[in-house]
């Protein structure tokens, strides 16, 4: 979950506390907030970046606590595309004016998101498209030696990865528009250049949105397709969330309803995933990976409401002897 709250991108005091009490309370993978490539590639002047070698040790600071308390640091690697240059959730999330510290966006297509998201972005020539690519591939390097052990390419959301992939927001008559193939391939240069830097050792995962909930915009067929290819590209894991494409989609949420995306694209594409979208319970949780609904679950907003989710449910599941409790909690459980 974002926190937009970086300081030109560098993490401060806060994520060391907000991310190192996720490890403290037992979360195997402590995946850090949606890590800009770029300053424009931010959703918000409070996001957190990867773009310059100052961010590197304040977050190696806080990958080394996750790893002493037993979990893996992971990172998102994004660019927000035409859905940067906003305000903060808290002051109204809107398109920031240039008057007021917002910059020019850019997108496969010109065409603006819509509602208080409603900048014309810049459609974004070959040249710009090589720069974000050498852009992702640096975030790789600066993360791996930030000690990050555990990568994730944000493609979903309407991000810019996503806005090439679907249809609704790709109106592109180049090799980067058009057809399937032209639509993937933005993510897949992307992901062969960051593969080839990335260590073979750990793992690289993928964040697709698997249908945009819109008639006419990318569905799940398409995501099964895609993943087929990501993984021959060396990915291990497609994250498989929904939606963020257009701001009138028609999304039918409720407990796990995300899960059967996860599902199906482990099963047709043979490769894992993992599952997320309003999985609280432990119960629940256990059920998607006992089933081989998916590989993991992973957590965003309920982590916001207790970060010791998983040492209450090492005691819901009684599994309290497969969590290594901080000694100083362990009068506690």
């Amino acid at each position: 979950m974002c926190e937009y709250s970086s300081e030109d991108g560098v993490a401060t005091d806060w994520h060391l506390v907000h991310l190192g009490s996720r490890a403290v309370g037992g979360a195997g993978l402590v995946i850090a907030e949606a890590t800009a490539v770029s300053p424009e590639g931010r959703i918000t002047p409070g996001d957190a970046g990867i773009w310059a070698d100052k961010h590197i040790e304040p977050m190696a600071r806080i990958n080394r606590f996750i790893k002493l308390h037993g979990a893996v640091p992971g990172m998102q690697l994004a660019h927000a595309g035409r859905k940067a240059s906003a305000a903060r959730p808290w002051e109204g999330g809107a398109h920031l004016p240039d008057e007021q510290g917002g910059w020019q966006t850019v997108a496969p297509s010109p065409l603006p998101f819509g509602g208080d998201l409603n900048k014309v972005p810049r459609e974004m020539t070959e040249a710009d498209i090589r720069k974000v690519q050498n852009d992702f591939v640096a975030a790789a390097t600066r993360a791996f030696t930030a000690g990050v052990e555990w990568l994730e390419i944000h493609s979903a959301h309407g991000y810019l990865s996503h806005e090439f992939l679907s249809p609704l927001t790709n109106r592109r008559a180049d090799k980067y528009g058009g057809s399937f193939e032209n639509r993937c391939r933005f993510l897949l240069e992307t992901t062969r250049a960051v593969r080839a830097v990335w260590p073979d050792k750990f793992p690289l995962a993928v964040r697709l949105s698997t249908i945009d909930w819109m008639p006419g915009g990318w569905e799940i067929e398409d995501s099964i397709a895609l993943a087929k290819q990501l993984k021959t590209e060396g990915v291990d894991l497609i994250d498989c969330s929904s939606g963020g494409t257009v701001p009138h989609a028609k999304i039918l949420v409720g407990a796990g309803y995300q899960v059967p995306f996860a599902e199906r694209i482990r099963r047709e594409a043979n490769i894992a995933t993992a599952a997320v979208g309003q999985i609280t319970e432990p119960t629940h949780a256990e059920e998607i990976i006992r089933n081989g609904r998916a590989d993991i679950v992973l957590l965003a907003r309920e982590y916001l409401r207790d970060p010791y989710w998983p040492l209450r449910a090492a005691n819901v599941l009684k599994r309290k002897e497969a969590l290594a409790i901080p000694v100083q909690y362990q009068r506690a459980w």
